[in-house]
Parts: structure tokens; C-alpha cells; sequence
């Protein structure tokens, strides 16, 4: 006892020394707080930090929460000056006895974890000690209770990096600390005395057995009554492993580094980030994603011949997702990859990929711009294009078949290359380049003939972008990922700014091009997305597949949403031994996803002809005007833009283009 009595005396010397050092150690202080990511409806995707941390008031909080980490960690609390004098003999007595532990209260456990550069825990030497009790005392000689118990909670660490009480509750039981259960806190207040020995997801049957201890010892304590004791213990302990669905995290990526370009130093800590992200489609973007990806990966392989390489390795087959609004360029969801634990690399902003097929609709809304109409004979046939460096080009059909004179709409949705090389060199590919550079497509489109079927590197989100110029009338607009920062008082401190529409195309043109990728979905390469989106939904699109089955594509559109869908490895090699398509693995992805967002019969709006553009029943083999001996199966309504139609005065491109092009 003389010691101790000796040690109280050095405590009051060490306190005074590290004031007059300019340090002090008992000083509550503003801990570090994580930037909040939070989806269109306000629901917490994400945050970062130094710390991720959001500090919570102790009266929002249920009064059980700070009880059980009273009954648990320091039960004479509210008795003790900071350093609880009977805690500490009974620690010398049971040290002696063998049986050493620690007798450190809350104020003490506080001092340390919010000073750790001041005092040290690990440090278990006496002038460690020494420093800790004196400012303990001096402490709680400034502060209430409550102020102590508030700062305690929300600096402790729970694991995984997550600090403090709130952290903890929504990231182990999804739900804010002001909301958790007598159980739920008694399990949370169970973790500081080792919060990787006790983490309620890895170990749940280790947990709920502290958990009930420390439930008893709050009956005992008189906190709570018996019977709320045993109904708290009954209760199974049931973690949400996945709180914040792992894919938000490529959203939350982009969106910190979109805030520090605005100039909001976000990793500070405090600001609250909204996104543009819906969470229902995002989570079924990467629920259809990762499942449909899984799935053709697993599916039936051939065996490889004798003497071919090896099929490669499973567990690599990647893929990406991403939908705007097309009116707004909001992105509603962005999945960056199947499994953004394995990989955090986002695919949709920084993957560059041909395209394939999928790229057509440039080289077609280019055709249609340049008065070429869509009952257009084309021909589907073997070409031989000798190339400047005196190399002969030859693009033929996956199907490895010519099925001769076509219009260019049914071109377009069996997907015919040959068809698209020809028009492409008849409009010219520097048009075609230019068009889709107006659209949104940031890429290097070279002047040569397969760039007409897709060979240029795209990023999924510009294919997405530039489809919705078709989508929204001509209009392209510019991806836009977050709404507002504000700060931690509620003030916005940055909103990006949102640029006027620009007209990319003429919208009697986009309306015709997009009736054409409508058939592309009802009757050609995507039929599979009809599967998941009812008939009343009207969608529009294209499938993209690259030689050898590397790339597999599909980019659409609904009234409501454009998305663009890839999927392959990162190091290109053939997807299922090269007999994979866009059309049975993209598709059906672009598919389940739009089918959630129109879950609930969600209404839709209609794509409707602007003025200027007509209609007329045609024979689908010949292009030309339905008469009395064609046949029901082969009419069908075909759009033109006025001028264009059979029979009309033929369109003066020239002064279309002089004009601008441009229907508004």
C-alpha cells in the first residue's frame, strides 16, 4: 500500500510535466470521422476515412447501450474519480495469487485510446500507468459522466477498422447504434476486451456466449430485470455479413475521387457525399452480374482437343455493368466487377474493350443521317478489301455464313459484319467516328474498315453514355455520379455543375435507329433480355461479340434507363472455348437487372415519333411497300424520316447537314 501511495504522489508529478510539455492527455478531443456515401434515397453505400467513424450523441443512443459497456468494462463507474482504487487492490491481490489482469476503468481506457501518441497501452511499464491514472482524474475533474461514457463509445475500436459504437451497429448488424437491441448491445459491448477474438461474424456462438455474460451482469448490476435478461439471451445473434453490399464500393471509389476534383477534401473526414446510385438496381446489377457470370464460367467445357492449349483457368471470368438515366446522365448503378473483395479494379470507368457488334448502331445512325433509309438493300455477301499496306480484309458473320440481300434493318438485327463494313465505307468512317464522338464515345476510332464492327477500345460507361443519345432523342448528356457534398453542419460545400444537353444527332434519326435496336431485342441477336422484361417495357439494343468469343457484349436502353454490359477476362483470352455471345451472357445480365427496376408494375413512358418522321407497311424481303399478295408474316411497319420514304422527293443530305441535322 505504500507503494501505491507513492505511485498516486508521481501521478500528480507526471500529469503536471506533460501539461507544462504543452501536452495533455486529458482532454477530450474531436475524434476523426468518416465521409459518408449515401445512394439517391439517402441510405448509407459507403465511407472513408482515416478512421471510419461517425460519432453519435449518448442521448440518441438507448440507455442499455452505454450500460452494458458500464456492466462489462468499469461497473463503479459512476462512483470512482477516473481510477477506481477497489479494482485496482483486488487486481494487486489476484496478481499475487497468480492470476494477473488489468484493473484499468473507462476513463482510463479512454485516455489511451484517444491519446495513443501520449499514452501508450502497450507500454506496460509504471510511468505508463503513472501518466494514465493522473490524467484519468484530471479527466474526469473537467468532464461529466456522460461526456466521458459519449467520448468512449465513440472511439473504440470493434474491428475491421470500424471505430466507435455507431460504426459498429451498421456494419455488424445493419442497422445505426440508436436502433440496436438488448442483445445487439450486450454483443457489441462484449468486443473491446478483443475485438478479433470476439467478432460476432467470424465467431457467433464464441460471442453470444460473452454476449449472455454480459447480459447477466447487467441483471446483476440492477440495469435490467431478470426477465429481460432471459429474453435477451434467447434471442439468436444475427450478424448482416454483408451490411453494405460490396459492390457499392466502386461507386464509393468514384465518388471520392469526383469530390476532390471538386476541390472537397473528403478524406478528412465529416462531409456526407450523395450519390446519384439507386440501391435496389444496384444491388440487382450485381446480384445478375456476378451470378451470370458464375454461371457460364461453371456451365459445361469442352474437352480440349489433343495438342490445343488448355482451357483457362475458372475463377477469372470478370464482367462490368453500368445504367444512367439517359435524360439525366445520373448513373444508377456501376459495377466495377464481379467481386470488387477479389478486385478492385472498376472495368466500367477504367477497362478499354472492343466493343464488337455492339459499336453498329454509330456506323447505322451515320447511314441514316446521311439519308440512307432503313429499307435499304444491303449485301450480305464475302468482301475482299485490299488495305493500304496491301493486306486483304475479309470480315465474315459468326455464323460463318452470307445470307445475300438484306434491308438494313434486318441487317442490323442478325447482326451481318459485311453489311456493316460496306456502309461504313459508303458513309465514311471519319463520319461514323465523328458522330460517335459526339454521342459521348471517348476513344481512338483508327479510319479503317473493321472499326465499322467494332475494333476500337471503349470503356463501358462512354458505350453506355453515347446509347443514350439514342435513348433520349438525340440529346447527349454527361455521366454524372454525385448530386452534392455537404459538411458535417448540413451546408453544401460542392455540387457539380450540369451541362445543357447536347444535340448529337438529329432525333428523327435517333427515333429510327432506335426502332431498329427495338427488333434487335423482339426478334434478333438480345431475344434472351425478353426473358426478364415484360412486353409492356419497350427496350432497344445491341448485342457485341469479338473474334474468338474474348469480348461479349450488350448495351441498352428502356424510357428510363441506358446500360452498357461486359463480359470477359482481364487478360483476353476465349470466354467458354470461344462459344460465348453477347446474346446468352451480356443480354440476360442487361435483362434481370432492368427486370428489378420495373419490379411492382413501375410505370414506363413510350418512345413516341417526333414530327417528321412517318410510317409505312413494307415486305420484309424486298424493302418496298407492302402490296395484296404479301403475306401477314412478312409486313411489318417500318419508320422513315420525311424525305426518305419510297416514292418521296429524294432528302437533300447536303443541306441537312449544312442545316445541322438536327430535329429538336
Amino acid at each position: 500500500m505504500t507503494r501505491y501511495i507513492l505511485t498516486l504522489a508521481l501521478c500528480s508529478v507526471a500529469g503536471a510535466a506533460a501539461r507544462a510539455q504543452g501536452t495533455d492527455p486529458a482532454a477530450i478531443v474531436p475524434l476523426p470521422q468518416s465521409s459518408v456515401v449515401l445512394a439517391r434515397d439517402g441510405s448509407v453505400i459507403g465511407e472513408f476515412g482515416k478512421q471510419v467513424r461517425t460519432s453519435i450523441a449518448i442521448a440518441s443512443l438507448p440507455r442499455y447501450v452505454a450500460q452494458a459497456f458500464v456492466a462489462v468494462e468499469d461497473q463503479r463507474f459512476y462512483q470512482h474519480d477516473g481510477v477506481d482504487l477497489v479494482g485496482v487492490a483486488a487486481a494487486m491481490k489476484d496478481a499475487v495469487m497468480g492470476n494477473a489482469r488489468g484493473a484499468s476503468t473507462i476513463t482510463q481506457q479512454l485516455v489511451g485510446n484517444m491519446h495513443p501518441d501520449l499514452i501508450d497501452r502497450r507500454d506496460a511499464s509504471l510511468g505508463r500507468k503513472l501518466r494514465e491514472q493522473s490524467a484519468a482524474r484530471d479527466m474526469e475533474r473537467r468532464y461529466n459522466k456522460a461526456q466521458i461514457l459519449e467520448a468512449y463509445l465513440n472511439t473504440i475500436h470493434f474491428g475491421h477498422g470500424w471505430y466507435g459504437i455507431d460504426a459498429a451497429a451498421r456494419h455488424y448488424f445493419g442497422k445505426s447504434a440508436s436502433r440496436v437491441t438488448l442483445a445487439e448491445a450486450a454483443a457489441l459491448a462484449a468486443m473491446p476486451k478483443g475485438p478479433a477474438l470476439y467478432d460476432p461474424i467470424r465467431y457467433p456462438d464464441r460471442v453470444k456466449q460473452r454476449r449472455n455474460v454480459v447480459l447477466a451482469l447487467m441483471a446483476e448490476q440492477k440495469f435490467i430485470t431478470a426477465g429481460e435478461k432471459a429474453a435477451a439471451q434467447a434471442q439468436a445473434l444475427v450478424t448482416t455479413r454483408e451490411s453494405i453490399d460490396q459492390s457499392f464500393n466502386y461507386m464509393v471509389n468514384v465518388a471520392r475521387v469526383q469530390a476532390e476534383r471538386g476541390g472537397v477534401n473528403v478524406r478528412e473526414g465529416g462531409y456526407r457525399v450523395f450519390t446519384t446510385l439507386d440501391p435496389v438496381l444496384q444491388r440487382a446489377a450485381a446480384t445478375a452480374l456476378r451470378e451470370v457470370v458464375n454461371g457460364a464460367e461453371s456451365g459445361p467445357r469442352r474437352k480440349a482437343r489433343k495438342g490445343a492449349a488448355p482451357a483457362p483457368a475458372r475463377g477469372t471470368l470478370q464482367g462490368a455493368l453500368v445504367i444512367l438515366s439517359p435524360s439525366t446522365g445520373d448513373v444508377l448503378a456501376l459495377v466495377g466487377g464481379k467481386d470488387f473483395a477479389a478486385s478492385s479494379f472498376d472495368r466500367v470507368i477504367d477497362g478499354r474493350r472492343q466493343p464488337g457488334s455492339s459499336f453498329k448502331p454509330f456506323v447505322y445512325g451515320t447511314a441514316l443521317l446521311q439519308g440512307i433509309p432503313p429499307n435499304t438493300i444491303e449485301q450480305d455477301t464475302a468482301l475482299r478489301i485490299t488495305q493500304p499496306n496491301g493486306q486483304v480484309y475479309s470480315p465474315d458473320n459468326a455464323d460463318g455464313k452470307f445470307l445475300g440481300p438484306l434491308t438494313m434493318r434486318e441487317a442490323l438485327v442478325q447482326s451481318r459484319n459485311p453489311v456493316a463494313v460496306q456502309l461504313g465505307m459508303q458513309v465514311t468512317i471519319d463520319s461514323v467516328a465523328a458522330l460517335a464522338h459526339r454521342m459521348g464515345l471517348e476513344a481512338t476510332i483508327q479510319p479503317y474498315p473493321s472499326s465499322a464492327i467494332g475494333t476500337a477500345s471503349v470503356r463501358p460507361l462512354d458505350m453506355a453514355s453515347a446509347y443514350g443519345a439514342i435513348a433520349n432523342g438525340g440529346a447527349a448528356v454527361k455521366p454524372r455520379f454525385i448530386s452534392r457534398v455537404e459538411d458535417r453542419s448540413g451546408h453544401t460545400v460542392w455540387s457539380p455543375k450540369i451541362p445543357a444537353p447536347q444535340y448529337a444527332l438529329d432525333n428523327r434519326v435517333a427515333f429510327v435507329l432506335r426502332d431498329m435496336m427495338r427488333d434487335v431485342v423482339d426478334r434478333g441477336t438480345a431475344t434472351a433480355v425478353r426473358k426478364y422484361v415484360p412486353a409492356r417495357i419497350p427496350v432497344a439494343g445491341k448485342t457485341g461479340t469479338t473474334n474468338g468469343s474474348t469480348d461479349v457484349w450488350f448495351v441498352g436502353m428502356t424510357p428510363e434507363l441506358v446500360g452498357a454490359v461486359w463480359v470477359g477476362y482481364d487478360t483476353p483470352k476465349a470466354i467458354n472455348g470461344g462459344q460465348a455471345a453477347g446474346g446468352t451472357i451480356a443480354a440476360p445480365i442487361f435483362g434481370r437487372a432492368v427486370q428489378a427496376y420495373y419490379a411492382g408494375n413501375r410505370a414506363t413512358l413510350a418512345w413516341t415519333p417526333p414530327p417528321g418522321v412517318l410510317s409505312m407497311e413494307l415486305d420484309r424481303d424486298t424493302g418496298l411497300p407492302a402490296t395484296d399478295i404479301t403475306t401477314a408474316e412478312k409486313r411489318y411497319t417500318e419508320w422513315f424520316v420525311l424525305g426518305t420514304e419510297p416514292g418521296a422527293i429524294p432528302l437533300d443530305v447536303w443541306k441537312l447537314m449544312e442545316l445541322g441535322g438536327i430535329g429538336r
